[in-house]
């Protein structure tokens, strides 16, 4: 049967007649919408929006993330046309998944950009969505969990990282990837005792009160300590998982701004993520993708592998509801 399909189906992005389902299409070929959903800015009966936010102007080092979701959605029909390995379901078939496109914004009038973000993710929820978020760099989350708040009230984290991200800025005009967790934790979207940073390889003495589990950690005490250290933290409260690139080492994920040796190697991650299955989770985002360094197209690739992997694990608990 895919075969006979791949025979037919092309510019699935646009032609599709259902939201729901696989696609065959020839991954060499047509529209590259993420994972070959429907674009579409009408969320009505749907379950989850994937949408981009290509920005890249709160970086400290290099510059590139603005190209990260387009390259994401491109990476995206490299992955087989099946149900995703390793889950023994398909989210794509058991919800509606669309792609809701990216955020338009003013490029040159930065101050306004936080606010528009956090517009964009707050109509996704205001429809009945999660969202999934490709960016961009790391600065993009904290207007989006400032949206998730305003639903959920304070949510659990879980952030992928090879920073903390909680360097102190009590300068809330500020735009700037590296503080996005420190005024996400001062200003109450999220609270400490229920965010974990998992991957941190580089010193930031002042944690905030987060749990640490760093890459040493990870590769010390193995994939389910790691797993059962994180679902202790954040229960069964609504849950967000953001994902920057750069916490995997450079050797998996090179095509990003800040990379550090020493990270999670690419199969540490998707078991970890697997791992996860039965958390909370409302919504997440993979950042910092950066595709000027990512000569092999391996960033990318890992980028929109996470973003599959965060759309199973949403569809975890909410199997059989339609």
């Amino acid at each position: 049967m895919a075969l006979e399909d791949a025979k037919t189906q092309v510019d699935m992005a646009f032609t599709r007649a259902e939201a729901r389902g696989l696609a065959f299409e020839n991954t060499f070929g047509g529209a590259t919408s993420f994972l070959r959903r429907r674009y579409t800015k009408d969320l009505t009966g749907v379950d989850l929006a994937v949408t981009g936010v290509p920005f890249d102007q709160a970086v400290t080092n290099r510059p590139g993330t603005r190209f990260g979701p387009r390259a994401i959605r491109e990476a995206s029909a490299l992955q087989a046309p099946d149900a995703p390995f390793g889950w023994g379901y398909d989210p794509l078939s058991e919800m509606t998944v669309v792609d809701y496109g990216d955020l338009a914004f003013d490029y040159a009038h930065t101050p306004s950009f936080p606010g528009r973000v956090e517009a964009h993710v707050a109509g996704i929820l205001a429809a009945g969505a999660g969202s999934i978020t490709l960016g961009g760099d790391h600065f993009i989350t904290l207007p989006i969990l400032r949206a998730y708040a305003a639903k959920f009230g304070p949510v659990a984290l879980i952030q992928f990282d090879a920073h903390s991200d909680t360097w102190a800025d009590d300068d809330m005009s500020r735009i700037d990837h590296g503080t996005f967790l420190y005024k996400a934790l001062k200003t109450g979207v999220v609270a400490p005792g229920t965010t974990v940073s998992v991957g941190i390889r580089t010193d930031n003495p002042d944690t905030c009160g987060v749990t640490i589990l760093d890459a040493p950690f990870v590769h010390q005490a193995g994939v389910a300590e790691t797993v059962a250290r994180i679902k202790a933290v954040v229960g069964d409260r609504p849950c967000y998982i953001t994902f920057d690139i750069d916490c995997l080492d450079p050797a998996f994920a090179p095509g990003t701004g800040t990379p550090v040796w020493g990270g999670l190697a690419s199969w540490q991650a998707a078991a970890i993520l697997r791992g996860l299955a039965g958390i909370n989770l409302v919504g997440g985002d993979v950042v910092e993708v950066s595709p000027p360094y990512d000569t092999t197209g391996a960033t990318a690739i890992a980028g929109a592998h996470v973003a599959m992997e965060l759309i199973a694990l949403y569809g975890w608990t909410r199997r059989g509801r339609a």
